[in-house]
């Protein structure tokens, strides 16, 4: 199964689909399982889908040995001509973000991260947009060890993704349930260390947007070889 971690050289892609109904994301997720099943494109590592639990969405955790091999791939005349065009009617909204992993952090029960249908993660995305000119400083404070976050309750990992278009932020998070991450997140500001509370000061003002979604993983691959994530 896929893990994450900052050193195993692999590009990794976000697919992020909205559908507009159950119904739509159902049959979003059985086409992409059943894609993903007969993957073997060259420089592929693997794929993880995460159906929306908030809403009907989908998300595809993809890694890729390098940029070239994912043009590759969506140079096509199959996926151009078939793929897409399937996609867009059974979707509202099609963003594909392509990241590096800069940091991960996880609760110190574990030995690393990693993402699979045989886990019971409840698994939040959030993209946060920000100026190419302060992206960088936006990871160095996510970057950050918090070891605030290794005591609070329900909480299993993080993972900060570096956006290469250079106008986002990618956290991928683990928990161990909905009612853990919201008691976490409606935790008031007083609550919290004041590293934390300064680090949340700081990063603030430079995000130019902030959207999050909610997931269950639901199926994942990985290319022959050596396990995705530890080449």
């Amino acid at each position: 199964m896929p893990f994450i971690t900052p050193d195993n050289g692999s590009l990794t892609v976000f697919n992020l689909f909205d559908t507009r109904t159950r119904e739509d994301q159902k049959t979003l997720l059985d086409t992409m399982q059943g894609i993903i099943e007969g993957a073997n494109y060259p420089g592929w590592r693997s794929s993880t889908l995460h159906g929306g639990l908030d809403q009907p969405c989908a998300a595809n955790y993809i890694q890729w040995r390098s940029v070239d091999d994912l043009q590759e791939r969506y140079e096509g005349e199959n996926f151009k001509h078939n793929t897409v065009p399937y996609f867009t009617e059974l979707t509202t909204s099609v963003h594909l973000l392509k990241t590096e992993v800069v940091a991960t952090h996880l609760h110190p029960a574990l030995e690393r991260i990693e993402i699979s249908p045989d886990r019971d993660d409840f698994t939040v995305i959030v993209i946060m947009g920000v100026e190419p000119a302060n992206q960088a400083r936006l990871v160095e404070l996510f970057a950050k060890p918090d070891p605030f976050m290794e005591g609070v309750e329900g909480y299993r990992s993080h993972s900060i993704l570096r956006g290469l278009d250079g106008d986002y932020v990618v956290n991928y998070a683990q928990w161990d349930s909905r009612e853990t991450y919201e008691a976490f997140h409606k935790l008031p500001e007083e609550q919290r260390p004041a590293d934390s509370r300064a680090m949340r000061a700081a990063a603030r003002p430079l995000l130019t947007s902030r959207s999050s979604n909610t997931y269950e993983v639901v199926y994942a691959r990985s290319s022959a070889g050596p396990s995705a994530g530890e080449r």
